[in-house]
């Protein structure tokens, strides 16, 4: 599933398709991703079925929506976020706090929406093929993240170190979706701690002592990938 067709909506079918999306973001949440049907999501949004396949061919179309949307929400805030920030910990916790903020009314959603996209073989899944544009979008932000900040970065860790970020904040969100502590506030302490660890850690990898361990690490993460 590539990126949504940028032909300009009218006002009317802009608000149709933003209700029927709404409709599904609020019965994921409720009944689960795999328990909701297009015909009850349509039902909730008040359009005809055929009307909702019309700006949705899938469920799984729906969630890309989601997904494109936050992502565009996501580009716009990113410069200001970062602005003025030149510590390296503090631009890579902005990143990902406004992600947390982004996600925050759609929590319940994403926790339900795990089960399915947790597949690495769901088009859904954030590792997978139909993502991957979304994904390089998200991995550019740690990129802009280390170039912008006051930490030098060896340059075989370059390349693969926006990726391993990108991946850091991924099991942070994955915290979070399941963490039950009040407001979340055992995330922020995780966040807070690794954060700081992460970077020492990236300081720390610029001593000739420690190349052979980057070459591992690259390498490692090559395969991943």
């Amino acid at each position: 599933m590539s990126r949504p067709a940028t032909v300009r909506p009218t006002p009317n079918a802009e608000e149709t398709r933003g209700r029927i999306l709404r409709a599904a973001l609020g019965l994921f949440q409720q009944r689960g991703f795999a328990e909701t049907t297009m015909r009850e999501i349509a039902r909730e949004a008040g359009v005809a079925t055929g009307a909702a396949y019309y700006y949705f061919p899938s469920k799984e179309a729906i969630v890309m929506a989601f997904y494109w949307e936050t992502q565009a929400e996501t580009d716009a805030a990113v410069e200001k976020r970062l602005k003025g920030l030149r510590d390296l910990r503090s631009r890579v916790r902005a990143l990902i706090e406004l992600k947390l903020e982004q996600f925050r009314p759609y929590r319940d959603f994403l926790g339900a929406l795990f089960r399915s996209a947790g597949d690495p073989s769901s088009p859904l899944s954030p590792f997978g093929e139909q993502t991957r544009e979304i994904r390089e979008q998200s991995i550019a932000h740690f990129r802009r993240a280390i170039e912008g900040s006051d930490v030098p970065v060896p340059a075989d860790l370059a390349e693969p170190l926006p990726y391993l970020l990108w991946l850091y904040q991924m099991g942070i969100i994955l915290f979070w979706i399941h963490d039950r502590s009040p407001r979340q506030s055992r995330t922020a302490r995780l966040l807070e701690k690794s954060s700081d660890l992460i970077v020492k850690v990236i300081k720390l990898s610029r001593f000739r002592l420690l190349k052979p361990l980057r070459g591992a690490v690259v390498d490692l993460l090559e395969s991943v990938r």
